[in-house]
C-alpha cells in the first residue's frame, strides 16, 4: 500500500523507508532509516548538502539529484508541516528555496534590488534562476550582499563566526611573531661580514640605482593596504571568519620565513645598509631586542633597524596578504577598489627592490609563496575538498580545525555594526 504524502511529519522510520522503496531508493533504506532512523519531520528537514556530506556522504550523482527532487516534491506539498516545524523555505539557503534547482544555473547580479520571492520580499542581491524562457527572482540575504562570480549550489547560509576559534587563531599569530622576532635576533648575531662575503649578484639591483626613500614608501603602501582591509573588516558580516583566516595564513606564512632566514643566512645586499654581526648577550638581552621588533611591528617606520632577515621578505608577505584579501572579499564590480589594491602591492614590492633592501629572490619566493598558500586555502575552503580527504586533515590539522564549520565560500554581505549614525545602517545595512 503506497504511504500517503499529505502527513509527513507523522511518519515513522518505517513509513520513510517504504516511501524510499515505492521511489526506487531501496539501496539507501538502511543507510537512512536503519542506521541514522530517519523519520518525517527529519525527511522534510534533509537538504542535498545533508546527502552529500558526512555523515551520509552519498556518492553516486544521480541518486543525489533524483532523492532531492523527489524531497523538493515532498516538501512543496506539506508547506504547512514545515511552517509548523520552524523549516519554512526562508530559513533555508537561497539554492534551496526555488523548487527544481537541480540542473539549474545560478547567475549573480551586482545590484541591490527589492523583488518578490515568493510570498515575502527581501532586500539583497537579486539572484536570477535560468531555466529556458522563465525568470525567477529572488534575494540572498537581508543584508547587502555581493558574490564573486557565479554560484552553483549553496550561495549563502548561517554562517557560525565561532569567535572562540578567531581568539585561538590571533593567539597563534601572536606568537609567531613574537618567534620571528626572536629569529631575526638570533639571525643578526649571524650576519656574514661584509668584506669576506660582499653582496650576491643580482640583475635587478645591479641594473636599477637605489632610491634612500623608496623603502619607507614601500612601508607606506603597506600601512594604506592595511587600512582598507581593516575597513572592510569593520563593515563585513563575517569579520570573524576574515580575521581569522588572515591570522592563520600570516601565521604560518611567517613561521616558513622563520625556518628560512635561520636556515640561510645570506651576504648583505647592499653597501649602503650599515649591517654586521652583533651579540645582544644574554637570553634576557635577546628577548628585550625581540621585543622592541615586535612592538615596532619589524618597520623601519616605527624606527626597527633589522640585518639579515633576508629570505625571504616579510614586507612582501604582508602587502601580498593585504592586497587578496581586499580583492577577495569585495565584490568584483568595485574594479576601483582592486585596482588600487594591486597598484600599492605592485608598487610596494617595486619600492622594496629600489630600496636594496632585499634580493630579487628574496621578494619573489615571498609573493609566490604567500599567493599560493591564499589560493590553495581558499580553495580548499570553499569547495570544502578536505571532508573527502583524509591526506588532507592530516597534513592541514590547523586548517581542517578553523574551516571545518564553514560551510563553502564566504558571501561578501555588508552591514553598518553599530546602531548610530543611522543613515550609515540605513546606507550599509
Amino acid at each position: 500500500m503506497e504511504v500517503l504524502e499529505d502527513s509527513v511529519s507523522a511518519w515513522s522510520c518505517k513509513q520513510v523507508a517504504q516511501w524510499l522503496q515505492e521511489r526506487g531508493f531501496g539501496e539507501y533504506v538502511e543507510l537512512l532509516c536503519g542506521q541514522h532512523r530517519l523519520d518525517g519531520p527529519s525527511l522534510l528537514a534533509l537538504t542535498e548538502a545533508d546527502l552529500r556530506g558526512p555523515p551520509l556522504g552519498l556518492t553516486v550523482l544521480g541518486d543525489i539529484k533524483r532523492l532531492t527532487i523527489a524531497l523538493r516534491r515532498l516538501q512543496r506539498r506539506n508547506q504547512a508541516q514545515l511552517e509548523e516545524l520552524g523549516l519554512r523555505p526562508a530559513d533555508s539557503s537561497p539554492a534551496e528555496q526555488l523548487l527544481g534547482t537541480a540542473g539549474r544555473e545560478w547567475s549573480c547580479d551586482g545590484a541591490d534590488r527589492r523583488c518578490n520571492g515568493g510570498d515575502r520580499f527581501y532586500n539583497g542581491t537579486e539572484l536570477r534562476l535560468r531555466n529556458g524562457d522563465r525568470s525567477a527572482l529572488c534575494s540572498a540575504s537581508t543584508a547587502h550582499t555581493h558574490y564573486n562570480g557565479r554560484c552553483k549550489q549553496h550561495l549563502s547560509g548561517r554562517l557560525d563566526p565561532e569567535v572562540w576559534k578567531t581568539i585561538i587563531s590571533s593567539i597563534y599569530v601572536f606568537f609567531v611573531f613574537g618567534f620571528t622576532s626572536f629569529v631575526m635576533v638570533i639571525v643578526h648575531e649571524r650576519v656574514p661580514d661584509m668584506t669576506t662575503y660582499p653582496p650576491l649578484p643580482d640583475i635587478f639591483l645591479d641594473s636599477v640605482p637605489r632610491i634612500p626613500w623608496a623603502f619607507a614608501m614601500a612601508e607606506a603602501c603597506g600601512v594604506i593596504l592595511c587600512y582598507m582591509f581593516i575597513l572592510i573588516l569593520l563593515l563585513h558580516r563575517h569579520r570573524s571568519i576574515l580575521f581569522r583566516r588572515l591570522c592563520s595564513l600570516m601565521g604560518t606564512v611567517f613561521l616558513l620565513r622563520c625556518c628560512t632566514m635561520f636556515v640561510t643566512s645570506l651576504s648583505v645586499p647592499g653597501q649602503h645598509l650599515k649591517c654586521a654581526s652583533k651579540t645582544y648577550g644574554d637570553i634576557w638581552g635577546k628577548m628585550q631586542r625581540a621585543l622592541l621588533i615586535w612592538s615596532g611591528f619589524g618597520m623601519t617606520l616605527t624606527g626597527v633597524q633589522t640585518c639579515g632577515d633576508y629570505m625571504f621578505s616579510g614586507h612582501t608577505v604582508v602587502i601580498t596578504l593585504l592586497n587578496f584579501f581586499v580583492t577577495e572579499y569585495t565584490p568584483r564590480s568595485w574594479n576601483l577598489i582592486h585596482t588600487i589594491s594591486w597598484v600599492l602591492n605592485l608598487f610596494g614590492i617595486f619600492f622594496i627592490l629600489a630600496a636594496h633592501e632585499h634580493y630579487s629572490i628574496d621578494v619573489f619566493i615571498a609573493f609566490y609563496i604567500t599567493t599560493r598558500l591564499f589560493l590553495y586555502y581558499h580553495t580548499l575552503a570553499n569547495t570544502r575538498a578536505f571532508q573527502h580527504s583524509r591526506r588532507a586533515r592530516i597534513w592541514f590539522p590547523m586548517f581542517s580545525f578553523f574551516e571545518c564549520n564553514v560551510n563553502g565560500a564566504v558571501p561578501n554581505q555588508y552591514h553598518w555594526p553599530f546602531s548610530k549614525p543611522a543613515f550609515m545602517k540605513s546606507m550599509i545595512g
